[in-house]
């Protein structure tokens, strides 16, 4: 049997056996149990109970599952009809609801664990429950959830139980919890003051002054790499009105996404929508001068405000938001320079990855049951992403994802690992033959005829504010020295040093380096501790010695060797190379 297979086996089976020892608690008449699945790391399974749960209630469920599974109940298969399920579950709505909605001569299996509790379900299971003797288990969570995900539906309790073969594993995995929790953004990212939300917005964050400087640093640092590439960068309305989403499909395919403001009149051709993204931005720019094979590829970039509306539910820190900024691109190409721009792309997308230490692949996204447009046209557009694809990383190196790419057109999504070993979907590149063509775009090809372009829809971080969600927990809050907001925190030790220490400030500003100060009249070690709090790089504390002889102190973040003496200008040196090397080389010749 293979791993996943394996896991898959057993965890679905203590699903039941959760469920079971439920029923014995509170009772088979007072319970209704819903469905329980296996998932990554464990399983849980959805009760309608007599009270809610709480965490006293872990340790109780826990060792009501380990006396069920001593029990070394045998497991039954067995095969009935529609009617005779009907009957079995009469008094369990939920099974009932399930049952009803299959065919007249579906295949209908149960599983009985020992004689007295009875589940629906495909299987497979273990044999008996002795088999799940070693399994290691614990209770991780109990939640709210609705039935069958429908806010109007049951409301439900979801009880969330972590499950791994042995004891070992199961620590490990705690252990990167932990961590996990070590590292949440949400809770790092109001601590070390980057961001906030306030309940008059949901899910649209604040920048606060310390994380609106490392976005602007990151956001330099992307604008840098694209003018290298031959990228213009513009700007564009949030609100357009409604018929500028009709003709980009946006208001057939994605409405129900869009925060929408009606006008005057009554019918929707005087709303207006908030954009949910860039694309006709970038369009209406390329048409408004007549275009030829010369302005090809005609690249336009751009980090507008956009917004998407999200279920109250789904929202998560920065990982899930309703106003955000997308580095977005809109290359309009001739279809012979498709492969050499997707390609370009693809360097743009290692460049800056590779800055962060992050690695990615490619998924292939095909066409979607609600695509838009001619299906010979999406056959070409898939079969030039697969040829692309095919060079770049050899065929079979890349996977493909049936039925996922966008309405307007296929795309490639670049996905990678963050620190905790989690997989994230970023940058895309999404090939479109569609709008081209709904908002009659043209160019002058070389042989004197009329042509359309191609449209490359393009993004490297995707949502900025999710990837500095990524990078607040991959760093833990302790930026690489040309991410971080402040570089360096300077630290007089009494208010007569302040002048010295406005010096420093001024020499470090004039040299490009993002510098704070405290000239309060308070205690030296308080003023460290802040700036430790907040995990600036270098700390330079300066006093009379200091000041005298034109030097700092400074502490390095993550040493624990302070350095004394350090000439002025040496330190200016040593923050604009920011190069290792030349810091190890400090720190061993420092006094």
């Amino acid at each position: 049997m293979e791993k996943e297979e394996f896991l898959a086996v057993y965890r679905h089976s203590l699903a039941h056996i959760l469920a079971k020892a439920v029923i014995e608690l509170f009772g088979k008449e007072n319970v209704q149990y819903a469905i329980g699945p296996q998932i990554e790391n464990g399983l849980y399974y959805d009760f309608v109970l007599p009270r809610t749960l709480n965490n006293d209630d872990y340790k109780t469920i826990e060792d009501k599952m380990h006396e069920v599974i001593r029990r070394r109940e045998p497991w039954t298969r067995k095969v009935v009809s529609k009617a005779e399920a009907l009957e079995i579950f009469k008094d369990q709505k939920f099974k009932t609801e399930l049952i009803e909605e299959l065919p007249e001569d579906e295949t209908i299996t149960l599983y009985y664990t020992g004689d007295d509790y009875v589940d629906l379900c495909r299987g497979p299971h273990v044999e008996n429950s002795q088999e799940l003797m070693n399994v290691a288990f614990e209770v991780r969570s109990i939640s709210g959830a609705y039935w069958r995900g429908d806010e109007n539906r049951d409301q439900l309790q979801r009880i969330y139980v972590t499950a791994f073969p042995d004891k070992q594993q199961l620590k490990e995995y705690k252990k990167l919890l932990r961590e996990a929790a070590e590292r949440d953004h949400k809770k790092l990212g109001p601590q070390l003051e980057l961001f906030m939300f306030d309940e008059s917005a949901p899910g649209m964050p604040y920048w606060l002054p310390r994380g609106w400087k490392m976005f602007n640093a990151l956001l330099n640092f992307w604008r840098g790499i694209h003018e290298e590439h031959g990228y213009q960068e513009i700007s564009g309305p949030v609100l357009s009105n409604s018929k500028l989403w009709q003709t980009s499909g946006h208001w057939g395919h994605y409405k129900e996404n869009m925060f929408i403001i009606p006008g005057v009149k009554e019918d929707e051709s005087d709303y207006y929508a908030c954009k949910p993204m860039n694309c006709p931005n970038a369009i209406l720019v390329y048409k408004k001068h007549l275009r030829s094979y010369r302005d090809l590829p005609f690249r336009i970039n751009q980090v507008d405000v956009i917004h998407r509306k999200e279920k109250s539910g789904e929202l998560n820190g920065l990982f899930r938001v309703q106003m955000f900024r997308q580095d977005d691109a809109h290359i309009l190409v001739a279809e012979e320079q498709i492969a050499s721009e997707i390609k370009d792309i693809m360097s743009i997308a290692t460049q800056i990855y590779g800055t962060f230490g992050l690695t990615y692949k490619a998924e292939l996204s095909t066409r979607p049951d609600d695509y838009m447009g001619d299906i010979k046209v999406w056959d070409k557009a898939e079969k030039d992403l697969k040829d692309i694809l095919d060079d770049v990383y050899g065929p079979g190196n890349y996977e493909v994802n049936e039925g996922d790419g966008a309405f307007y057109g296929p795309k490639i999504d670049l996905k990678m690992k963050d620190a905790l070993g989690r997989e994230w979907q970023m940058g895309t590149i999404q090939l479109d033959f569609q709008l081209p063509l709904n908002f009659d775009m043209k160019y002058a090809a070389q042989d004197g005829s009329v042509k359309q372009p191609v449209m490359i829809h393009r993004a490297i971080f995707g949502s900025m504010e999710r990837f500095i969600g990524i990078l607040i927990e991959n760093y833990k809050g302790a930026f690489p020295f040309w991410l971080s907001p402040y570089q360096v925190a300077v630290v007089p030790i009494r208010p007569e040093h302040n002048d010295y220490a406005k010096k420093v400030v001024n020499a470090l500003k004039n040299a490009g380096i993002r510098v704070e100060v405290d000239y309060a009249d308070k205690n030296m070690n308080e003023k460290i501790k802040t700036y430790k709090t907040f995990k600036d790089p270098y700390i330079v504390v300066v006093g009379d010695q200091e000041a005298s002889s034109d030097t700092v102190s400074i502490t390095v973040r993550g040493q624990k060797q302070q350095l004394h003496n350090v000439p002025l200008d040496q330190l200016v040196a040593m923050c604009t190379k920011m190069d290792r090397e030349h810091l190890k080389e400090l720190i061993d010749t420092a006094e």
